[in-house]
């Protein structure tokens, strides 16, 4: 299979069912978001100091993210009459409750927040902060995108999970490495 088509060159690009679009079309910047968050999330997960179950559950999300993506890319007609729809795993519940049982199972480790906190003071907490912020933004786009289409609400659950899941876990870093998280100290 050719990395290159050329079919891209002039700014367009096939959703699957093969509808041509532009390159900054609404889904493209919504997908594309994902794919960013992924990329980090590989940066995060391959990191020194990770913890295999942490690997493990990164994967798990990363996989989930190519399946949003797909939905997203999937052009709105192709949703029943394309032959290649029915190949396309769907995000469930299941994958949604699988966070919040990741979440509240860090959550138990921590003491619980008094004040607002600012990302920094170890790399795997900022990395994970990174990926909370991508994700953050990935969510905006995907809310920009449901004013145009139809957007699954599974989807919109999973991405709210995904970022408290993060935000989560780069506090569990901060204690794991005996860094005393930064407290937001507003002016007076």
């Amino acid at each position: 299979m050719k990395i290159y088509t050329k079919t891209g060159d002039k700014g367009t690009t096939s959703l699957i069912g093969g509808t041509r679009v532009n390159k900054d079309d609404v889904r493209l910047e919504a997908y594309g978001t994902f794919d960013e968050l992924s990329a980090f999330i590989a940066v995060l997960s391959d990191s020194e100091g990770v913890e295999q179950h942490h690997i493990e559950v990164m994967d798990r999300i990363q996989n989930c993210l190519l399946i949003l993506e797909s939905c997203l890319a999937l052009e709105p007609a192709a949703n029943s009459q394309q032959p290649i729809v029915k190949y396309i795993p769907q995000l469930t519940d299941d994958d949604v409750l699988f966070l919040e049982s990741e979440i509240d199972a860090i959550n138990a480790q921590l003491e619980p927040m008094k004040t607002l906190i600012i990302p920094g003071g170890n790399i795997l907490a900022s990395r994970s902060h990174v990926c909370r912020t991508v994700c953050r933004r990935a969510e905006r786009r995907l809310v920009e995108m449901g004013r145009e289409y139809e957007v699954d609400d599974v989807l919109r659950r999973f991405v709210n999970r995904l970022s408290d899941y993060f935000f989560t876990l780069s506090r569990l870093f901060m204690k794991n490495a005996g860094v005393d998280e930064k407290p937001w100290k507003p002016k007076k």
